[in-house]
């Protein structure tokens, strides 16, 4: 089953337009649940477009990261440099001539944006922009978003740009806001750990203790400085030092409550740290990574724009790394929206940026959704469709998707974690077996409704209930599979020490190594339901089940087995 924004992408339908022939790039039939249509954009509106040219050798750049992340291989872990990524993903002279003719007739002057040269911006008016393009754009509200945006249903190329163009963004992207599963109490009083790991019950609260407890995590300071952790932060979320350090005292005694992360900023990203600019996704990722990451180097990347430009600013973090002679090793995003609201090209073109990451060695994660198999959802309205929502960037093939575990004795899946299969992307070359293998089990008659050639999601699982952080000066607990991702992104960079110390190369793309010889350092997730947090258990969703499933993919991570499959490979 392919999106409906997929099969119009292949499909060379031609448009009659004044400009001359034009070619239908991505359209959508009407605006995403939640959207609602303002009118017509102002026709002397200055919008700012971004211009993905289309890469000169993007086929050979994933054969390369094939090789060089598929154990046996002769190019295992010989990661490519940033010039040699760049010869890939850079477009082809043909391609930079023909747009920039386009540009020049029509008034036009393109900015190039990116370290590769793959991404220009043009800035025109919404009347000339929709002569251009065959678009209309207009402007849309949604509840969750703090401004109106300007987008169009529908966009075109001119004849003499297909082939050299791949994304115009924004335009039929509709991106709303995020959720996340609320915990059961919003602060918690204490001055000591919790009595209990085990989130089953009531009084059970996740701490590092219980993390490096459960996993077998050291608590060992790493010795490599070279090896960062990257915490990349959206949407005006910023990270406390003192909230940090207050976290530390309390519940990593053992660490120096001074000890800190560097901050970098994108796009004026800032990092206030006045009362109350605390927020919960950002002290949740960077004290789960420097409780648990002990030693490693911590960067906090804060970039700047609300929800309203949230896929522009996937995208420019991988261009931003594109231009980083010496990347982090290991890149955590607690962020994701439903895949189709991206559309087809944008997804593909970020994707992609990610691959271009992996094949320089590092690894990228994110959390898988915490809405089940609906998406990021707080509607009970929506419980009752059978037709699944896929959550990206999640979905995409080259990052690594982690879910949510619940409970010690034994974990199951909670019910939240996010996971399905990609109605953009196909089963990665990777997951081919395990997939079959959950398709299988499924019985004739699920009533799901979701794509079975579809990359598959989760990979990997850890516990995502009840952690204890610190915000604004005040001990709570946040839930989500956004705090299994930097914990687990913890474990990574932790094993990326070792690898270093030994003098080895770091794990980069990690999913063709844990979807084989690394499967066994896994502890296999065999319960749980993820119909989503406001859904009753009887919704139609995924099971747990023996080997990988949409839920907690591989399993639980343990760290001895997953160090030494590490270094041994």
């Amino acid at each position: 089953m392919l999106s409906f924004c997929k099969l119009l992408a292949v499909l060379p339908i031609v448009l009659a337009a004044s400009a001359g022939p034009m070619v239908l790039h991505e359209r959508r039939a009407a605006p995403p649940s939640g959207f609602i249509r303002q009118g017509a954009a102002p026709a002397n509106e200055i919008i700012t477009l971004h211009v993905a040219l289309t890469s000169n050798n993007v086929a050979g750049l994933e054969e390369r990261l094939r090789s060089a992340s598929t154990p046996g291989s002769p190019d295992f872990r010989q990661w490519l440099s940033m010039n040699e990524v760049k010869a890939f993903s850079q477009p082809s002279a043909e391609t930079v001539s023909a747009f920039n003719a386009f540009a020049s007739a029509n008034g036009l002057k393109p900015t190039v944006i990116s370290p590769n040269g793959d991404w220009v911006a043009i800035s025109l008016p919404v009347s000339q922009a929709n002569k251009l393009f065959a678009a209309e754009f207009e402007v849309f509200t949604h509840p969750s978003l703090p401004g109106p945006i300007t987008r169009t249903l529908s966009v075109s190329l001119p004849s003499e740009l297909v082939g050299h163009v791949e994304v115009l963004d924004p335009t039929t992207a509709f991106v709303a806001g995020d959720v996340r599963p609320p915990p059961p109490a919003s602060t918690i009083a204490r001055d000591a750990p919790a009595a209990s790991c085990d989130t089953s019950l009531a009084t059970g609260v996740i701490t590092p203790a219980c993390l490096q407890e459960l996993y077998g995590i050291p608590t060992a300071a790493a010795t490599e400085e070279s090896n960062v952790l990257l915490v990349t932060a959206y949407e005006d979320e910023f990270a406390q030092t003192a909230d940090l350090a207050q976290f530390l005292t309390l519940l990593r005694p053992d660490i120096p409550p001074n000890t800190t992360f560097e901050v970098v900023s994108l796009n004026n990203g800032t990092n206030p740290q006045g009362p109350f600019e605390a927020g919960g996704e950002a002290n949740l990722d960077i004290q789960y990574t420097m409780g648990i990451a002990t030693g490693v180097p911590v960067q906090f990347l804060t970039v700047g724009g609300d929800s309203t430009v949230f896929p522009t600013n996937l995208l420019d973090t991988t261009t931003f790394l594109d231009g980083v002679p010496n990347p982090p090793t290991v890149m955590t995003t607690s962020y994701g929206r439903v895949e189709s609201n991206f559309g087809a090209s944008l997804a593909t073109k970020i994707c992609n940026g990610y691959m271009a990451l992996g094949a320089r060695g590092i690894t990228v994660l994110f959390s898988s959704g915490d809405g089940g198999v609906r998406g990021n959802h707080d509607d009970p309205s929506i419980c009752s469709n059978n037709t699944f929502l896929p959550i990206f960037p999640a979905s995409c093939p080259f990052v690594t998707a982690v879910g949510s575990t619940i409970g010690f004795a034994p974990e199951t899946a909670v019910n939240f974690t996010g996971g399905g299969f990609s109605n953009v992307f196909p089963t990665a070359f990777y997951q081919t077996a395990q997939v079959a293998s959950f398709l299988e089990t499924l019985p004739a008659d699920f009533p799901g409704i979701f794509n079975t050639t579809g990359r598959a999601y989760p990979d990997v699982a850890l516990q995502g209930w009840n952690f204890e952080i610190v915000a604004n000066n005040e001990t709570t607990l946040e839930s989500g599979t956004s705090a299994s991702t930097p914990s687990f992104a913890s474990i990574i960079s932790l094993i990326n020490d070792r690898l270093i110390a030994a003098g080895k190369p770091v794990m980069g793309f990690i999913n063709p190594l844990l979807f084989s010889t690394g499967s066994t350092a896994f502890t296999d997730i065999t319960a749980g339901h993820n119909s989503g947090f406001v859904c009753p258990a009887s919704s139609v969703a995924f099971d747990a089940t023996t080997g990988w499933d949409p839920l907690t993919g591989l399993g639980t991570p343990v760290f001895s087995e997953l160090l030494a499959v590490a270094m041994a490979a």
